[in-house]
């Protein structure tokens, strides 16, 4: 006999999706892209390498969060006969792609910079202080606006860490500006675009592996296998656990299947009781339930 126990927690999932499909990405949106055409104009008047490098990199900000903030929307589209998970996975896919191009707009600054090392350039430092000044205080402002909801959702996360970074990066350009004024040395400029390019790579580096991972149907960050499975074994009526799989549906939202060999079988309630345990250790919120009476022969992974 098999029985089946299935869960959709839709209070939880749409509590995310509500905080992740805002107005916060239209204000971040529209004040980074303002942003970043007045410090493309200000590097190119100032020549300065470490505007034009911050402004590429808001300006990678700029398609990530609208990819964060398409991908949310997306995710709340219902399912239907082909796609019965729906569009919940865009979270995952853009995630990646905005860690892609991270990664990508890094290789183009950091070819810039070595070019202009090799050849330094007269730059207009009180310039480069006064637009890095405008970018510290947008992009702080913009951090704050998705300090929440950032632990339970990678595109959040990720917005999160751009933005703040961002801020310390404009910080380290009006360090650099005052640094060409106090000395006249005018590689200072480049070589703090070399700086801001190992910024950004140690900030997507960790969205890059997380991405990838949810990406691959690996379990979540924070959802230890091995306890879910010692969680089931421990469980009253439990002889044994196999083809267990937790994998992401989206980026906050976590998804179960197992088979569980019951001797004495499992009720409605028996059911029901295991799964709200595991919703409320592991935070999983869609689960699937297999009692088996018997262990299948030459099972490699039942106890």
């Amino acid at each position: 006999m098999h029985i089946h126990g299935r869960t959709h927690d839709e209070h939880d999932t749409h509590h995310h999706h509500a905080a992740a499909t805002d107005k916060r990405y239209s204000i971040a949106i529209a004040l980074n892209l303002g942003f970043v055409l007045a410090e493309t104009v200000a590097g190119f008047f100032a020549n300065s390498t470490a505007l034009l490098s911050d402004a590429a990199h808001n300006l990678s900000d700029v398609l990530g969060l609208a990819l964060a903030g398409g991908a949310a929307w997306l995710a709340k589209q219902s399912a239907g006969s082909q796609r019965t998970y729906g569009f919940s996975k865009a979270t995952v896919l853009a995630a990646l792609a905005n860690a892609l191009v991270l990664v990508a707009v890094c290789g183009g600054l950091m070819w810039e910079a070595v070019r202009r090392l090799s050849a330094p350039q007269e730059t207009a430092p009180f310039v480069v202080m006064a637009v890095a000044g405008v970018g510290v205080v947008i992009n702080g402002a913009t951090a704050m606006l998705f300090a929440a909801g950032r632990k339970n959702d990678v595109n959040v996360r990720g917005a999160f860490l751009h933005m703040l970074g961002d801020a310390g990066v404009s910080a380290a350009v009006i360090a650099a500006g005052l640094a060409i004024w106090l000395t006249g040395l005018d590689w200072i400029d480049p070589a703090i675009s070399l700086v801001i390019v190992a910024l950004i790579l140690w900030s997507a580096w960790g969205l890059l592996r997380e991405s990838l991972d949810l990406a691959l149907d690996a379990a979540p960050r924070g959802i230890d296998v091995d306890a879910v499975r010692e969680h089931l074994r421990a469980w009253p009526g439990v002889a044994a656990v196999h083809d267990l799989h937790v994998w992401a549906m989206s980026a906050n939202a976590a998804a179960l299947t197992a088979h569980i060999v019951c001797p004495e079988g499992g009720d409605d309630a028996f059911l029901a009781n295991l799964r709200e345990s595991i919703q409320a250790r592991f935070g999983i919120g869609h689960i699937t339930l297999q009692v088996e009476r018997e262990k299948p022969d030459g099972c490699v992974e039942c106890d």
